[in-house]
C-alpha cells in the first residue's frame, strides 16, 4: 500500500476522466467507485469517488464540484523509456482539446498538467560535456514535444 495517494478534484466529468486515463496507460485500471447517496450535495448515484491506478501510481478522484480546478502549480510526470513511448503519451494526452505547452509539458482534455519525457533526458542534461548538456538544454526549451533524436544531435553538436 502506498502512503501517499494524489486525489484529483473534479467537477462532473469523474467517471469520463478516469475512463480516459485508464486507457490511455497500458496498465491502468479502476479499483473501486462510490457514489453520492440520497441527501447528499449531488444527486444520489452520482459518482462520488473513484480510486484508480496508474502504471503503478493510485490514485483517487473526487467529484466536488467547480470550486477548485486543476493548475499548472501541480503535474505529473511521465517517464518515458523511449521516443514511442513519449509520442503515444503525447498524443493521446493532447488529443480531444488537449494543449501542448513548452518543454515537454502539456494539458490534457481536463485541464491537468503533465510532463511527458524521454529518459534520455536528464542523460544528456547531466553529461559529462557540458557544452553539449547546454546545447541539449537549449533544444529541449525551443520544443514542445521531446524528440529524443533531436536532443541527442543537438548534445553531439
Amino acid at each position: 500500500m502506498h502512503k501517499i495517494t494524489p486525489c484529483l478534484w473534479f467537477d462532473d466529468r469523474i467517471e469520463e476522466a478516469v475512463n480516459f486515463y485508464v486507457s490511455v496507460f497500458r496498465d491502468g485500471r479502476i479499483h473501486d467507485v462510490s457514489r453520492y447517496g440520497e441527501g447528499a450535495p449531488r444527486p444520489a448515484g452520482t459518482v462520488l469517488t473513484m480510486r484508480f491506478e496508474l502504471a503503478g501510481q493510485p490514485f483517487q478522484a473526487l467529484n466536488g464540484g467547480p470550486q477548485f480546478p486543476f493548475t499548472e502549480a501541480v503535474s505529473f510526470s511521465i517517464d518515458c523509456e523511449d521516443q514511442a513511448e513519449v509520442d503515444h503519451y503525447w498524443e493521446h494526452l493532447t488529443s480531444g482539446g488537449g494543449e501542448e505547452s513548452m518543454c515537454g509539458w502539456l494539458k490534457d482534455r481536463y485541464g491537468l498538467s503533465w510532463q511527458v519525457v524521454p529518459r534520455a533526458l536528464p542523460l544528456l542534461l547531466n553529461g559529462s560535456d557540458k557544452a553539449g548538456a547546454a546545447r541539449a538544454m537549449q533544444a529541449m526549451l525551443q520544443m514542445r514535444k521531446l524528440v529524443v533524436a533531436e536532443l541527442e544531435a543537438a548534445y553531439a553538436g
